[in-house]
Formats: C-alpha cells, sequence, structure tokens
C-alpha cells in the first residue's frame, strides 16, 4: 500500500469563509458550527480522490493546513478555529474511511502553557478517532520568541505522546515578520527544533517518543557535514540534559539523526535521494502534501512536482525491501489504525 504521511485537509471554501468571519469578529462567535453538508464536501473531494488515483497513493494521514491556523492571532480564535478544522478532517475521514485517516491540529498559542492542547487533543484521539497529532514549533509564526523544542516547555506534550502512544508530525505554520516566507520559515523551524532536540538529549529522556519532521527535516541532512563537525568540537553536543548528568554513550550524530523520521515532501528527486541515503531508507516514510505546494508541473519530469513515487521507484540504490519500508513499512510501525 501507498500510504502518504503528509496530506492536509481538503474542505469546501466554505470552511475558510466562516474562518474569515471568525478572524473579523476576534474569535467571537454565537456557538454556530460551521456547517457543510456531506454531498457538498463530497462533491469537493472527488479532485483530490482523482489527484491521489493518478499517482498511486491509496491512503492519507491528514492535519490542518498548517499556514492557515492563526497560531499568533489569539487564543479564544485559536481554539475554535481548530476545533473546527479537526471536526471537518473527521468528516473527511468519515466520508472515505478507505483513503483517509485523522491527525490533530493543536491550539497552540504563544505563552500559553502546553498543556492547554491536551483537551483538543484528547477529544481528537478519543471522540474523532484520530491517531496522531501535528505539532507547529513556533506558535508565535515569527512574531516572538517560543522555546526550541528541546526545552523543558515541551516535555508535558512529550510524555502524553508516549503514554497515548502518539506520534507527531513537526510542521511549522505561518510567517508574519516579513523577512521569509512561509516556505522559508518551514526549514528554519524545523531545523531549530530537531536540532534543539538532538542537543537537549530529548530521545534519551523519552526513548519512546515518535517524531517525524516535514519537508525532508529541514536543512538538517542537507548541512549533515556542519552538524558532524560541530559534535567533533563540542563532545558534550547532544548528550546532556537528563538530571544534569552527562550521557556516557559514544553515541554519533548520525545516531541521533536515526532516531527520528522524516517525510519525502521535497519537491525534487536528487533531495530525496540525498535524505535517503543519509538517514538510511528505515527513517523515511512517504510524504507528498498532494494536493498542495507541490501541484505545479515540474519541467524536468513533466509530472507535478508532489508526484515522487516514481522517483524512489527509480532510485537503484533501494531494494525492494526498502521501497516497502518507505511506502508502507515505516509508516506502519508508527501510526496505529492503518488499513491493511
Amino acid at each position: 500500500m501507498i500510504i502518504d504521511v503528509h496530506s492536509h485537509l481538503w474542505a469546501p471554501p466554505e470552511l475558510n469563509g466562516m474562518g474569515l468571519n471568525l478572524v473579523g469578529s476576534g474569535g467571537h462567535y454565537t456557538g454556530m458550527e460551521p456547517k457543510i453538508s456531506d454531498d457538498r464536501f463530497m462533491e469537493h473531494l472527488q479532485v483530490l480522490f482523482k489527484a491521489l488515483d493518478l499517482v498511486g497513493t491509496q491512503f492519507q494521514v491528514v492535519s490542518p493546513r498548517p499556514f492557515t491556523m492563526l497560531h499568533s492571532r489569539g487564543s479564544r480564535l485559536v481554539h475554535v478555529w481548530t476545533r473546527w478544522n479537526n471536526n471537518a478532517i473527521a468528516q473527511q475521514v468519515r466520508l472515505a474511511t478507505d483513503r483517509f485517516i485523522g491527525m490533530a491540529g493543536l491550539p497552540q498559542v504563544p505563552g500559553e502553557p502546553i498543556e492547554n492542547v491536551f483537551p483538543e487533543m484528547d477529544r481528537c484521539l478519543d471522540e474523532l478517532g484520530f491517531n496522531s497529532i501535528l505539532i507547529n514549533p513556533d506558535p508565535s509564526e515569527g512574531a516572538g520568541y517560543i522555546p526550541p523544542m528541546g526545552d523543558p516547555y515541551w516535555y508535558p506534550l512529550y510524555e502524553k505522546m508516549c503514554e497515548r502512544d502518539v506520534p507527531a508530525l513537526i510542521h511549522a505554520a505561518s510567517c508574519c515578520n516579513g523577512r521569509e516566507t512561509y516556505a522559508n520559515h518551514f526549514i528554519t523551524e524545523h531545523s531549530i527544533a530537531m536540532m534543539s532536540m538532538i542537543k537537549e538529549g530529548v530521545m534519551d529522556r523519552f526513548p519512546d517518543l515518535k517524531i517525524i519532521v516535514a519537508h525532508g527535516g529541514g536543512s538538517v541532512p542537507y548541512q549533515v557535514g556542519r552538524w558532524r563537525a560541530e559534535r567533533g568540537s563540542f563532545p558534550n553536543f547532544g548528550k546532556g540534559g537528563i538530571e544534569g548528568k552527562l550521557n556516557t554513550s559514544e553515541r554519533s550524530f548520525d545516531d541521533d539523526l536515526q532516531r527520528f523520521h522524516f517525510d519525502t515532501c521535497l519537491h525534487a528527486p536528487l533531495a530525496v535521494e540525498y535524505l535517503i541515503k543519509t538517514v538510511t531508507p528505515d527513517c523515511v516514510c512517504f510524504g507528498t502534501e498532494r494536493l498542495g505546494s507541490g501541484s505545479p508541473i515540474n519541467p524536468s519530469t513533466g509530472r507535478s512536482y508532489d508526484d515522487i513515487k516514481p522517483d524512489i521507484e527509480a532510485m537503484d540504490f533501494l531494494s525492494a525491501t526498502d521501497r516497502t519500508k518507505i511506502f508502507d513499512g515505516n509508516a506502519r510501525r508508527l501510526f496505529r489504525g492503518l488499513p491493511d
């Protein structure tokens, strides 16, 4: 089976229309939830079904579209809008349980304790049947300081993820500081998140933590030589954090890197190939974001940028077992509730 671990909500535009009204009211609303009929939703999904069938994707893990999630716009708005998006994902899943399962958006707000996201997380896991969560490493959206993901601020979330055996996709959201586009922001924040977690020994403290880093891990796999060199220059890098004691293991930077998983949403065959060779096929999950930013046609291939499957199939250094891991097996190790 071809399982795409990185996809986003494909809701009719009426949902975003109600979102604009919510923004205009400063997050206040009359209690009326968005009502999109199943017929209207299914009509809209036909475009997505055709797009998935065209490239052979059989199943997707569906999360909110991060750049639309308004994390920096205030607590009341964020909590309502996140709930609406998760409900829309649940409707999409219910209409096609053979094609989709939900990944919960979290109502992350700058300055609020991370524990504030737990009620919505539990609702999605227990009531809506989702199997994973989406984490934004910078809910300020570039506007202010947020503790990096190795900071104890995040530890309660990691504890809860381990307790519930829930994987997470790290995926930044919008950017409002004017210095970078949201695509630039993804690269920056994913790199900061992973390097912080490695440096502070998060995976030692939480050995059962399951993390996928979107867009191939930001810059990290492609700047791996610089991180290896930093580990050599500063021997304690990545070896501290647990009760203030040094980890005396001789793990290399690459060993720590391979405790994460990465998706293939890079839109460039050579980049995907380098990612797989750097972190090994055991750490890569098929992810495309289709339909999303990769929808335009790549003039080099004549296919859309997010049509990644043929590129992986053409990589002669991969065995049949390696390809199965990337397309299906690694996702099954991480996510519960996937179809047979």
